[in-house]
């Protein structure tokens, strides 16, 4: 899968009343540049009244997802794999970046180690970090015949 993270610049009404110009990050599934920013036009449409723009779009460099559907952020999550060198007989560390849905590190962690439970490598948790994303669009079937109608 190819993450691309797509910022969205629109005017969101605040909590006062006031309009205010944001720019928030989201995460869509698309083979391309291109492809990323039709499907983050598409699926942003429904949730933004008004003139919006795509600010900026770039490959987001992401391993594995996990969703849980009662989080509300997204957790980025570096994982180290650890691999022997049967040589050496040296522990190999390699870095992937992963992300949890949910609403607090403690539950992020759980998410992925949930997640992780089928694999049989050996692993550990070299960082957890909330970040700004709002929501993630991933591939799916239905917007595929969707789309082919």
């Amino acid at each position: 899968m190819n993450w691309f993270e797509c910022k969205v610049t629109y005017e969101k009404m605040m909590e006062n009343g006031m309009p205010k110009k944001v720019t928030e990050p989201y995460l869509v599934d698309a083979l391309s540049f291109t492809e990323a920013e039709a499907r983050i036009i598409e699926e942003i449409k429904p949730y933004i009244s008004g003139e919006f723009t795509i600010a900026d779009i770039k490959r987001a460099r992401i391993n594995e997802l996990f969703f849980n559907e009662l989080g509300d952020r997204y957790y980025r999550i570096k994982v180290f794999f650890i691999t022997l060198d049967e040589k050496s007989g040296a522990e190999k560390k390699t870095a992937v970046q992963m992300l949890a849905q949910a609403s607090n590190i403690k539950e992020a962690i759980a998410v992925l180690e949930e997640g992780m439970k089928g694999t049989m490598a050996d692993y550990v948790i070299g960082s957890v970090a909330e970040t700004m994303i709002m929501d993630v669009f991933p591939f799916s079937a239905e917007s595929k015949t969707e789309n082919q109608e």
